[in-house]
């Protein structure tokens, strides 16, 4: 009877135990395959990118860009033919324009009523470089055309927000059309071809997307500046 009582003891005691016992850590870990780096991990990345001024950051990169095309202008105007229309193609969004402003406060996505009233603020910086390009195709008598992604509906809003910050003379400002269905390299395309019909040579065309530059009718020499924030096919 007495062993019967220890040996119940001893259990209820071992079952106490088992209890209150931490349970034993996973000596594996499985990983599931997925993109690296992660959303969370990459938009401190390229904040880092943006505001930082080593020589490889985005300033210092859109600065260099822009110098190779005041270059090339300056080269293609001085040995142009007498009585050639020398035209200049810029994009507008993150090539004339900054929305970083827009960018960060929403996290990096596009909400179209947003960033309608984004233009509608008419407060986007000039980007630096490309407003010094602008200022040197004038001087050298290169007509200036804008093309944008953005709606005709923003055409007064853009027109204004460009004059302000220092864009003030153009010979086009061409926007898509509401309810447009073409592609973006199909539209520029076509929206190139209308600027030589008109007489011009395209000799520079300047963008932060590869489907600002190409298609059928590309400038002379296309320059893309970077941008790792958004893509537009």
């Amino acid at each position: 009877m007495r062993l019967a009582i220890l040996a119940l003891v001893y259990l209820m005691c071992a079952a106490d135990q088992l209890t209150t016992q931490k349970p034993v850590p996973a000596s594996h870990l499985s990983l599931p395959r997925e993109p690296k780096p992660n959303l969370g991990q990459l938009k401190p990345q390229l904040i880092a990118y943006h505001d930082c001024s080593r020589k490889d950051c985005y300033e210092p990169e859109i600065g260099r860009q822009c110098d190779r095309a005041v270059r090339f202008l300056t080269h293609r105007a001085k040995t142009a033919k007498p009585g050639t229309r020398l035209a200049l193609i810029l994009d507008i969004d993150e090539t004339a324009l900054s929305n970083w402003e827009y960018e960060t406060k929403e996290q990096f996505a596009y909400f179209p009523k947003e960033f309608d009233e984004w233009v509608k603020e008419r407060k986007a910086p000039a980007i630096p470089g490309v407003l010094r390009l602008y200022k040197e195709a004038r001087k050298l008598g290169v007509a200036v055309f804008f093309m944008t992604g953005r709606t005709e509906a923003q055409r007064d809003d853009t027109s204004r927000n460009l004059v302000a910050v220092g864009f003030d003379q153009w010979e086009g400002l061409v926007m898509r059309p509401e309810g447009a269905t073409l592609s973006t390299i199909a539209f520029r395309s076509v929206e190139r071809q209308k600027v030589i019909e008109k007489g011009y040579q395209i000799v520079l065309s300047v963008g932060d997307q590869m489907s600002d530059l190409l298609g059928d009718h590309q400038a002379e020499m296309s320059i893309k500046l970077p941008n790792p924030f958004y893509y537009l096919p």
